[in-house]
Formats: C-alpha cells, structure tokens, sequence
C-alpha cells in the first residue's frame, strides 16, 4: 500500500511540473523571439503630449551614439546609460507583463550628458517598466511614474 500510495504522488507531481513547464516555456519561447538575445537602442519617448526623438547621427548625440542601450538574457536586462554600464533582474509576466528589479550600475562621472534625456531619468523609466510590446519591429517598453504613462520606443541596433 505505501508503495502505491508514493507512486501516485510522484506521478502528480511530476505532472504538475511538467504542466508549470509546458506554460512558462510557451511564453519564454514568445518573448526569447521577439526581444531576448539582441541588442536595442533607445530611439523615441512619448511622455504625456511630448514626443523626444533620440537621432543618433545629430550633433546633439554626438559621443552618445552607443548610449542608452538595452539586452535581454534570461535574467537579466542589461544595457548602457550615458556613460553607466547598467543591469537588473527582471521578470516576464502573463499579458506581456514586466516587473523590472532594483538596477545597479557603474559609477562612471558624465563629462557630459544629454538635454533631452538624463541617464538617471533613463535608469527610472526602466525602474519602472510594467509592459513591453513589438509593434513594426520595435520594442515599446511602457512605464508609469504617477499618473504620467511613458512609452520608450527602441530599435534594433
């Protein structure tokens, strides 16, 4: 009788196992094509009615042209500010869902940094990430600080 009774235990669990895996796996498979493994570069914010483009062959972005960055592995994001090297651990949720943990960054002094975008500013957009989604090919990290809805829009690099 014991050894039936463990048999059947062990087989409920593993099929619970098997189950979790088989859902985390789908929506890693959906997220690893879409985002993970390439780098994206940070090219647009839309912020409430303001729109900022980041034009990248501008002289207003010259020395900054591989800044503001952003690479997703399993678990990790990682990327460069303006100059900071940057990474937190995140996390995928249902409904294209993120929940992004404290970033750490280098501690690099700016000899000079952007009008239009601060790295700190930058650092909290991602802080506070709640949504990601693919339209057109690139990425729209949305985000939330108060009731003001930011979008960052990246493409590929």
């Amino acid at each position: 009788m014991r050894y039936f009774t463990k048999t059947i235990i062990l087989v409920i669990l593993i099929l619970l196992t098997l189950n979790a895996c088989s859902s985390t796996s789908k929506s890693a498979n959906i997220i690893s094509t879409d985002i993970m493994g390439v780098e994206w570069v940070l090219a647009e914010i839309r912020t409430g009615s303001k729109n900022i483009v980041l034009n990248r062959t501008s002289s207003k972005m010259k020395g900054f042209e591989n800044s503001f960055t952003l690479y997703f592995d399993d678990n990790r994001l990682s990327g460069v500010g303006a100059p900071n090297r940057f990474f937190a651990p995140y996390k995928f949720g249902k409904n294209q869902t993120i929940t992004v943990q404290p970033i750490a960054s280098t501690l690099m002094a700016s000899i000079h940094e952007l009008e239009i975008l601060k790295e700190h500013e930058y650092f909290n957009f991602l802080q506070n990430v709640y949504k990601w989604n693919i339209v057109g090919g690139k990425l729209e990290l949305y985000t939330r600080n108060g009731d003001v809805e930011t979008v960052l829009i990246y493409n590929l690099k």
